[in-house]
């Protein structure tokens, strides 16, 4: 089986937790978005499967016992895999504070 498509999904499903956010942020009407829970949830489920792509090729990695390449390779996938946790996580909150805010509001 081929693992080397797992790092590019990997980053696509990062960028897209990102992305969703800002397209929720960037709805001009707030309160006529009724949707804006389904895009976080899809925000944190697409850093999840983000995350779990890096986990499934460090597991070839070691099932392959290419240690170098975890050696190499780990101390920046495990800060990039937290950055990408903590910026989603903070992107999702201000998200729902905004459309809370706004709910408040009106």
């Amino acid at each position: 089986m081929e693992y080397t498509w797992l790092n590019p999904a990997s980053i696509v499903f990062g960028l897209i937790a990102w992305i969703l956010p800002f397209i929720n942020l960037a709805h001009q009407n707030k309160s006529a978005n009724k949707n804006w829970a389904i895009f976080s949830i899809a925000s944190i489920s697409a850093c999840s499967i983000s995350l779990c792509m890096q986990i499934f090729y460090t597991n070839h990695l070691v099932n392959i016992e290419d240690f170098v390449a975890i050696m190499d390779t780990f101390s920046v996938v495990a800060s990039t895999s937290a950055f990408l946790l903590v910026s989603t996580i903070v992107l999702n909150a201000i998200t729902c504070f905004v459309y809370y805010k706004n709910k408040t509001q009106n």
